[in-house]
């Protein structure tokens, strides 16, 4: 069940709420949905099935995305960054993206 998560986290999940951010696009999968301006992103980890409510700077949010790369999906979480930077400018997505560059998450 959906556990602590409120009900405008659970909609937000089902529906995405834009282009950019829904969940599924023509049968794609989306592994982060930004929030809050890009200081925090759910992570959709389909290893394990969970999905986490990050701070974009923190280590955990290193290690989600870390462990999604390792197990292939690195070049679709670096284009789903690259398009938040572009429909978000002002949000810091290419603070991001270069962080997790830099310390090899994307590898």
């Amino acid at each position: 069940m959906a556990g602590k998560h409120s009900k405008t986290a659970r909609a937000s999940l089902r529906a995405g709420t834009g282009s950019a951010t829904a969940l599924t696009t023509l049968g794609e999968f989306r592994y982060l949905i930004p929030l809050n301006h890009g200081k925090n992103a759910y992570v959709r980890n389909i290893i394990n099935g969970k999905t986490h409510n990050l701070r974009t700077d923190s280590e955990a949010f290193v290690e989600e995305v870390r462990g999604l790369s390792e197990a292939g999906h690195g070049a679709k979480i670096k284009s789903e960054l690259e398009s938040f930077t572009a429909a978000y400018p002002g949000d810091g997505w290419e603070v991001t993206l270069k962080r997790l560059l830099e310390v090899g998450a994307l590898a």
